[in-house]
Formats: structure tokens, C-alpha cells, sequence
């Protein structure tokens, strides 16, 4: 599968460059050239799967440049083991509606899906090519704490945490600053998560500074987080076995979430529509409502995740 970018589609990249990339050259987000689409066959065939096999199932085509079939399970089987639940997930019923739980990962954060699998997949790739790289994270929270448990203590990379100053939970302020390995750096920085996230891209923008210290990021806008979160929306829709398009509700602040719901939606997931959920950092319900999408400034609230005013991955939504 080839890859360009949402601000040039005439330069191709292959998974290893877009995973290692995370962002292109000119500031633009990556996605597929082509998307595979299943058919309702295939669907029925992916519906018996348990959560890990059904991953390896909808990550390999993405990547498959990358790494062999075999080699994929193996870091599927490793990432997901460290889970609290045998399927990684678990949708419960709460009156008329379900809700998928996705904490039950080491950092009690949905972030976990792919972020251990994204720390495991640059072991891979590390080992591989003999190669260093530094890591550079902006987070509001559970980002940098998932991102911090899945490349602690793993050789040959370094991981940076940019964080809004004293505008993280405490939980995920410990979960991030008590960490005692040596290629663990956590930085506050005075401001909001825009901030961080402002200071990450111009990182990647200077290109002669990211090369020379093999950057790479894990935020939200890297893809390969983005494949690793559509697999649990098909496995959603397999638990609740009712052949109707479904709808979702998903709570967002940077739109990567509730992009690879969308992402599983033109892969030929039978889902109706989704419902953008904000707290008053409300530029997506403001841009889908009326068309605004201008930032204000950011409002602190009891929820520090959703706090964005810029949501990285609604340009991708923009290009389609």
C-alpha cells in the first residue's frame, strides 16, 4: 500500500516512511493512496475473530511493506498482552446503549490500543535497520502516558513528553514524571496542549534539525495509531450482532479517535453516523455545525484530553 499527503498527492511514501515520518515534509497528515473495502462476505468472515486476530487481519494490508504476516502476530500477540481484558476491549450495556470500554490497558487510557503496539513496532524496526531514534510527543495527558509505557526501557530511542503545565490530570502527571528509565524525558511546558503540539510541528517542519536527531512522533497523527484504533470498531460492531448500521458517539479533542471510526466506515463497516462529542473546546461542533473552524482560546476543564482548540486529524476528513 502506497501513502501521500492531505497537501500533495503526487509524492508516494511507503508505510516504514509514513510510520517513521509521522508528519510530511510540508506540514501535511498521511494517508492511503487506496483503501481496501469489505465485502459482506469478508465481513462475516472477520466477525468470529477474537480482538487480536481480527487486528492482525485489519493492520497487515497497511503495512504490509513493513513487516511479514508472521512477524505482525507476533508484535499483536506481545502488544495486547498486557492487557487486563482476554479481547483488549470490553463493550458492556448500560441501559439502551453500549459503551465500549477501552481502559484496560497499563496506562488506564483508550491510547494504550496503539501505543503498545506502536512502541513494539519501532523495536522492530530499530533491530532491524541498527538504527537511534528520539521520539517527540505532545500530550494533554494520556498520550504521553501511554506513549511513555509502551518505549520505556527500550533500546536505542529516546522519548520526549511535551506537556501543558500543570493542565494534566495528577494521575497522568505521576504516570508520566514517576518513570525512572533512562531514555524517559518529561517536559512542561507553560502554556495549553495547542502550544506543545505547535512546538512538535515546527520540530518536524525544521527538517534539517528532525534528520539529525531521527525524529519520529506518536501523536494522534501518526497513522499507524490511527489503523490500530479502526479495529475496534469493527470488533464493536461484531460483539453487538445486529446486521442494522450502527451509530457511535465518540468524546474527541484532536478528531483521531473518532477519524478511525470513519477510516473503518469506508472500509465497508455498516455504521450509519457518528456523533462528535466535545466539552466547550468545542471547534469541531463548531466547524461540522456551521462551518467555523477558527480557535478560541483554550478553556481548562475536568476533562485536560479533550482541551484543543486545533484538531490535527480533521484535516484528513477536509481532504476527502
Amino acid at each position: 500500500m502506497k501513502y501521500i499527503s492531505t497537501r500533495n498527492n503526487s509524492k508516494e511514501y511507503s508505510f516504514e516512511q509514513v510510520f517513521i515520518k509521522g508528519l510530511a515534509d510540508e506540514g501535511g497528515l498521511f494517508i492511503p493512496k487506496d483503501i481496501k473495502k469489505y465485502s459482506a462476505k469478508e465481513l462475516k468472515l472477520l466477525s468470529v475473530l477474537s480482538y487480536q486476530d481480527l487486528a492482525k487481519k485489519i493492520i497487515f494490508p497497511f503495512i504490509g511493506d513493513f513487516m511479514r504476516e508472521n512477524e505482525l502476530s507476533d508484535i499483536v500477540d506481545k502488544s495486547y498482552s498486557v492487557f487486563r481484558k482476554v479481547n483488549t476491549v470490553d463493550l458492556i450495556k448500560l441501559g439502551d446503549i453500549r459503551l465500549l470500554e477501552l481502559f484496560h490497558g497499563p496506562t488506564l487510557a483508550f491510547k494504550d490500543i496503539a501505543m503498545q503496539l506502536l512502541g513494539n513496532f519501532y523495536e522492530y524496526y530499530l533491530k532491524k535497520n541498527n538504527k537511534n531514534i528520539n521520539v517527540i510527543v505532545a500530550t494533554s495527558g494520556d498520550t504521553g502516558a501511554a506513549a511513555i509505557d509502551a518505549i520505556k526501557g527500550k533500546k536505542n530511542m529516546n522519548i520526549f513528553v511535551l506537556h501543558p503545565h500543570n493542565k494534566v490530570s495528577i494521575v497522568q502527571r505521576k504516570l508520566m514524571s514517576t518513570v525512572k528509565e533512562k531514555n524517559v524525558f518529561n517536559i512542561a511546558i507553560e502554556g495549553s496542549f495547542d502550544d506543545c503540539q505547535n512546538l512538535v510541528k515546527s520540530m518536524f517542519s525544521d527538517k534539517e534539525f528532525s534528520k539529525t536527531i531521527n525524529m519520529s512522533g506518536v501523536n494522534s497523527i501518526n497513522w499507524a495509531r490511527i489503523i490500530a484504533q479502526s479495529v475496534y470498531y469493527f470488533y464493536t460492531y461484531f460483539q453487538i450482532k445486529d446486521d442494522r448500521p450502527i451509530n457511535f458517539s465518540v468524546p474527541t479533542g484532536n478528531f483521531g479517535d473518532v477519524y478511525a471510526g470513519y477510516l473503518s466506515k469506508k472500509m465497508g463497516l455498516p455504521i450509519n453516523k457518528f456523533i462528535v462529542a466535545t466539552n466547550q473546546n468545542d471547534i469541531l461542533h463548531r466547524a461540522i455545525s456551521s462551518g467555523n473552524y477558527e480557535a478560541e482560546n483554550v478553556s481548562e476543564t475536568n476533562s485536560p484530553s479533550m482541551d484543543i482548540q486545533i484538531a490535527s486529524n480533521f484535516e484528513r476528513l477536509i481532504y476527502d
